[in-house]
């Protein structure tokens, strides 16, 4: 994400974004990437001193008291260091939901999800290196959350494109004690999921665009450098131009969230058209970096795949490119001639 803009500017400290930055790219630089991927205790550690790990919570809970938007730049210093890091759903969801029912939040690592009616959540990201998870559940006309010991809950490991944990949590869900949680808060929850990876897809798509642009201006052939070739400016500048509509929606979205506590009219379809730019971009990018980087972009040592692979993980997470095209055109449609600039420019 870009801090240049004077809403964003005017939340963001200089030094706190340049300390995230050079915090993912030191640890990036001493360990290289491993799979499968785990939470790594020792960084989580270090990154909870610097109070990081709850950065959006309320000081009366331990948090740090700082915004969305610093919080989105802590993602994407994560995401373009390709450090993979549970911070967004323990902090942004997992936390926020405890706090907003008034729960007690320990300092332990947590992820939510969200049960179907047999008690069971797919896909769920960091389950299985979680210690405890914030499970949501519908009893009769009310929905139920429960902070749950992970050992009291039945988890089989999987993975994402990537190789971050992905997992299936299930339960009893009768044996839990819960908390009636508002159904506004339950769909926030997936508008910020959503958001999240909009916004980690947009840092790898910045990633992509830094290394085919550094491998076009080092790398000749026929006696002179790639960038100098017209077609393979067109794919870069492809790809320019994707990454740059996508971060403009994310930002956008990010911006009419905080203003309105995520509760303003035109959230969801702000979120909407950030979930689908940024897939459409993702689609764009990955095919012309690894058209300009050739056969090296498709080796384990060059880092290309780390992002290539990742914003094709992400995109898919937390609604699928299709689901969120379809929200926007049903949006678009349901606010008509007279009431779709408004949508657009509200």
């Amino acid at each position: 994400m870009n801090a240049s803009r004077p809403d964003r500017a005017a939340e963001l400290d200089a030094d706190l974004v340049d300390m995230m930055n050079a915090v993912f790219a030191d640890y990036r630089a001493a360990h290289p990437p491993t799979a499968p991927i785990r939470r790594d205790t020792d960084l989580w550690a270090g990154l909870d001193r610097l109070g990081l790990v709850r950065l959006t919570g309320s000081e009366q809970s331990g948090g740090s008291g700082a915004s969305w938007y610093a919080a989105a730049e802590l993602i994407a210093a994560a995401a373009r260091n390709a450090v993979r890091v549970p911070l967004a759903e323990h902090d942004l969801l997992a936390c926020w939901l405890l706090e907003k029912v008034g729960a007690p939040i320990a300092l332990t690592a947590r992820t939510v999800c969200v049960f179907d009616e047999t008690g069971t959540a797919t896909a769920v990201p960091w389950a299985s290196t979680a210690e405890r998870i914030v499970v949501i559940w519908r009893h009769d006309d009310t929905q139920l959350l429960a902070d749950v010991d992970c050992a009291d809950l039945r988890i089989i490991p999987g993975s994402n494109l990537i190789g971050e944990p992905r997992d299936t949590v299930s339960a009893d869900t009768a044996a839990l004690a819960g908390t009636p949680v508002r159904a506004e808060l339950v769909a926030q929850l997936h508008l910020k999921a959503a958001l999240v990876r909009s916004i980690q897809v947009c840092a790898a798509l910045d990633k992509i665009l830094e290394l085919a642009v550094e491998h076009a201006s080092a790398r000749t052939q026929f006696g002179r450098p790639l960038s100098r070739f017209q077609a393979v400016q067109q794919l870069i500048a492809d790809i320019a131009a994707e990454a740059a509509l996508a971060r403009a929606a994310t930002e956008a979205a990010l911006s009419a969230a905080v203003r309105s506590d995520w509760a303003g009219p035109n959230v969801t379809f702000a979120v909407a058209v950030a979930r689908s730019c940024a897939g459409h971009a993702a689609s764009v990018a990955v095919r012309n970096a690894h058209q300009v980087l050739g056969a090296i972009g498709t080796t384990v040592e060059h880092r290309l795949h780390e992002y290539t692979r990742a914003a094709l993980a992400w995109r898919s997470e937390f609604g699928s490119v299709h689901h969120w095209d379809e929200q926007v055109t049903r949006a678009a449609l349901a606010a008509g001639a007279d009431g779709l600039w408004r949508l657009i420019a509200d």
